[in-house]
């Protein structure tokens, strides 16, 4: 079984200690392995991000990120932290796969880790995307105050829920037609299903204040 317990995508929820404490229970009594992706753990703005799953049993949790987020997607890093009965299988498969990954973009990082760099880095980025996600959600306070934020105050991304019979769909194809990408949260509901309540997926990552109030503005103009 996969989770995202730091900061689960789409709705940003982070999993409760009671649901920890019950998945690891499950594992233990199924023989079974929880696979535990640190899905944006860095990248929380009000407090400490909760410990992770793999804490309550490394024996039955795997757990796995990468540095796609806090550094970028093109460094292809990863790692992984697996049980220790499961550690020998693991090296055999990588060394079969591809024998390892580049050496320099993994030296650039552990010169990172060992001076101090990498934690400098997140200090700079958590305090520049939470003035971007402050200033996302002001403005849609501002504009749009019957929308609410669903979530913690972590990540990259913010559900807005939009008022009850909204087409969030439709939205979204306005939205794209003047240029603003903001996904559906029906879009990641599986087929058959349906989602709890019309929302937004919006990013603010890549913008800055300005550009995001914009946004915002021209938001409100196309969901009045």
């Amino acid at each position: 079984m996969q989770v995202t317990s730091a900061h689960q995508f789409p709705l940003g929820v982070v999993l409760h200690p009671q649901r920890r404490r019950a998945l690891v229970a499950w594992a233990r009594e199924r023989d079974g392995l929880i696979l535990e992706d640190d899905y944006d753990a860095e990248h929380r703005y009000d407090r400490h991000a909760m410990g992770a799953v793999q804490a309550l049993d490394p024996t039955r949790v795997a757990y796995l990120g990468s540095v796609s987020k806090v550094l970028s997607p093109a460094l292809r890093i990863g790692w992984l932290i697996a049980p220790p009965a499961l550690r020998p299988a693991v090296i055999d498969a990588k060394h079969y796969n591809d024998l390892g990954g580049s050496p320099l973009p993994q030296a650039a990082l552990t010169h990172l880790l060992r001076t101090g760099g990498y934690e400098r880095h997140l200090r700079r980025t958590r305090a520049l995307y939470r003035r971007r996600r402050d200033a996302l959600l002001a403005a849609v306070a501002e504009r749009l105050p019957s929308w609410q934020a669903v979530g913690v105050a972590a990540g990259l991304h913010v559900v807005l829920r939009l008022p009850d019979g909204t087409d969030d769909r439709a939205l979204q194809r306005a939205l794209a037609v003047s240029g603003v990408n903001a996904f559906a949260l029906s879009g990641y509901v599986p087929s058959g299903q349906t989602a709890p309540y019309p929302g937004l997926v919006v990013g603010y990552a890549s913008l800055g204040p300005d550009r995001l109030r914009s946004a915002v503005a021209l938001i409100a103009e196309l969901a009045s």
